[in-house]
């Protein structure tokens, strides 16, 4: 007997998209660095958790690159939460510029290759992806640069906006059984 699993598609753009928009902000320069406390939380349960999650049922759906871009970011997320909070508990040093730019140019390797792999995805997602890997690189230079960590926080709102548009074309689609919004 076949087990029918839904598409964890959905949760897991939406939890990239929502963590992704609120640090975009701050990156962007449009909130305060101060406000990093409603990020953290969003980015250990929804960025974090639920991606990990969507990942892991990706996995049982048998869709290779849903599961390791979901548990990968989600991975992400969760790491990036637990690195503030140890900073800011003190228990490790404030990570120094060149450290997370050399951390956000792994992770802008990782987005690159997954971009390639998303050429076989929907129109959607390769532009999620494409949005992504410039934005990782783009805050990478900003740790030298505030015009570089702003273009970076404007573009990854724009890459929040693309997860959003994404997940509720898997939603939307899903629930009315035909394509409503085009990915």
């Amino acid at each position: 007997m076949s087990e029918k699993i839904a598409n964890p598609g959905a949760l897991g753009l939406g939890a990239f998209a929502l963590t992704t928009f609120l640090l975009s902000f701050i990156n962007a320069g449009i909130l305060d660095p101060a406000n990093l406390g409603v990020v953290l939380p969003m980015a250990f349960f929804y960025g974090g958790l639920a991606q990990v999650l969507a990942g892991m049922w990706e996995f049982k759906t048998g869709n290779i690159f849903g599961a390791t871009c979901f548990t990968s970011f989600g991975s992400f997320w969760l790491g990036l939460a637990l690195m503030k909070v140890l900073e800011a508990a003190g228990i490790i040093a404030a990570v120094p510029a060149a450290g997370l730019a050399v951390f956000l140019v792994a992770w802008g390797l990782f987005t690159l290759y997954a971009t390639f792999a998303a050429i076989k995805a929907p129109r959607g997602l390769l532009a999620l992806f494409i949005a992504l890997t410039i934005t990782f690189f783009l805050l990478a230079a900003g740790e030298f640069s505030t015009g570089f960590k702003l273009a970076g926080g404007y573009l990854g709102i724009l890459v929040a906006l693309i997860a959003w548009y994404d997940s509720a074309a898997i939603l939307i689609n899903e629930m009315y059984g035909r394509k409503v919004l085009p990915l």
